[in-house]
């Protein structure tokens, strides 16, 4: 059975409408489909409206990654089966709405400094309704030919690192966790491997998520190799946390994994798609 806890739609910084992308899902035989657009749930909330009856199309669960600060790095929780108009799932979105703004602002500042004036209205141009992100400004210096593609504007504007990497307005691990349990979802800590961390710093930050009331690791997410997929689920073991899939899916490219993910045979550990399966559509 495949399935996909981690996608990314045109709310955020994803290739394919919520739309386009549940039509992908249902054409690939997915049983459930997660669309977690960064810090909103409008494309969850625009493929729910979208959602036909029919038996072939996939069990559609709510989803939002948001961004935090953890030990001074950024961190990227993905909320599951919460209910988006809960008061705390309101204010989680009314706060990374403003932080993301905020962070626009400085983004746009900044390439200003470099020379490049009309970066933030170029950016919300590029954006559209979707949420303000690092690759509206990307799209907007390519339309302007200031680089020649998307991943030039990356590597030199940007990047981690470099002058347009703002991260100082995402607030704590612990509050994010607290605003998804508040709501009735699962906190679920994304990407581990993407943080770059030791294995100490990693365990570190997953107990963290834990003592704040996060439930879940993704355990697989996007292209990994078995034995890093081996480590996460010993460390998932450990904690007793439960363990998530997901693709991390964006767009289609020669590098980029595609949608739906395998269930995982879990030899003692609890998936978070327990919660949410429904006997009489599939068997799992």
């Amino acid at each position: 059975m495949l399935v996909d806890f981690h996608t990314h739609s045109t709310a955020s910084d994803g290739a394919l409408s919520p739309g386009d992308l549940l039509a992908r899902a249902q054409s690939a035989g997915l049983g459930m489909l997660a669309i977690t657009d960064h810090d909103t749930v409008a494309g969850h909330l625009d493929a729910a409206r979208e959602l036909g009856g029919g038996d072939d199309n996939p069990q559609l669960i709510p989803g939002v990654e948001f961004s935090c600060r953890w030990s001074g790095i950024t961190v990227h929780i993905v909320g599951l089966g919460m209910d988006c108009n809960h008061a705390a799932m309101r204010e989680a979105l009314e706060v990374l709405d403003v932080a993301r703004r905020e962070r626009g602002a400085t983004i746009a500042r900044r390439l200003e400094a470099l020379g490049y004036p009309g970066a933030l209205e170029g950016a919300l141009a590029e954006a559209g309704e979707s949420q303000l992100g690092r690759p509206h400004f990307a799209a907007w210096l390519v339309e302007q030919g200031h680089v020649r593609d998307h991943n030039e504007a990356f590597d030199k504007y940007l990047g981690q690192g470099k002058r347009g990497d703002v991260k100082t307005y995402w607030p704590e691990l612990h509050q994010v966790v607290c605003w998804i349990v508040a709501a009735g979802g699962v906190a679920v800590l994304a990407h581990p491997l993407k943080y770059r961390c030791t294995r100490m710093k990693l365990r570190r930050m997953a107990v963290a998520l834990r003592e704040a009331g996060g439930q879940a690791l993704e355990i697989v997410s996007g292209r990994q190799t078995p034995d890093q997929t081996a480590g996460l689920r010993r460390l998932a073991a450990e904690l007793e946390l439960e363990v998530s899939i997901g693709s991390d899916f964006h767009r289609d490219g020669p590098y980029s994994p595609q949608l739906g993910v395998e269930l995982p045979q879990l030899e003692g550990l609890r998936g978070v798609w327990e919660r949410w399966q429904d006997p009489s559509r599939h068997e799992y």
